[in-house]
């Protein structure tokens, strides 16, 4: 028998924020993105105080996509009332308050983080939201953690209420 892996799930709510986002032309993940505008942009990001404390990345519903965009980008959350500057090349989104179903897979070795990524996005096509009375809400984002080896694979899937 395979090892179990464990995934642990909770409903979280994120307030209303701005992004400070940079956005790719075609990428709807990863890799693809740092092809379009290089991997440099997490650094930049990083040095941007955010209101989670780290980076996301996040998957655009089409409502906040611009013509010849990405779907897929990286950004940094900050309060609502940031005044501070905004990198050449990015811009800034709000986003409303909205709960999320956040996945969060157990530590995992660095060199396995393929596997990792894979058992969130394994569970989370089996979780039915219905069960907490929540289904999930296509008009926002859904967000990236950096996968980070010694807290495990984490992330989060817009939900709203049935």
């Amino acid at each position: 028998m395979k090892e179990v892996k464990n995934v642990f799930v909770q409903v979280i709510e994120k307030p209303e924020r701005k992004v400070i986002i940079k956005r790719g032309k075609e990428a709807k993940d990863y890799w693809k993105y740092c092809e379009e505008v290089g991997c440099d942009v997490w650094g930049l990001l990083t040095s941007i105080k955010s209101i989670s404390g780290e980076p996301v990345c996040l998957w655009l519903p089409p409502k906040y996509m611009k013509p010849g965009t990405s779907e897929y980008v990286q950004g940094v959350e900050v309060a609502m009332d940031y005044t501070g500057e905004v990198p050449e090349g990015f811009e800034v989104i709000v986003l409303p308050k909205c709960k999320y179903v956040m996945f969060q897979g157990e530590p995992f070795e660095e060199a396995d983080f393929g596997e990792a990524i894979q058992q969130i996005w394994d569970a989370a096509k089996k979780y039915n939201p219905q069960v907490v009375g929540l289904c999930w809400d296509d008009a926002n984002p859904r967000i990236q953690l950096e996968p980070m080896g010694t807290r495990g694979y984490i992330e989060l899937y817009p939900v709203r209420a049935i």
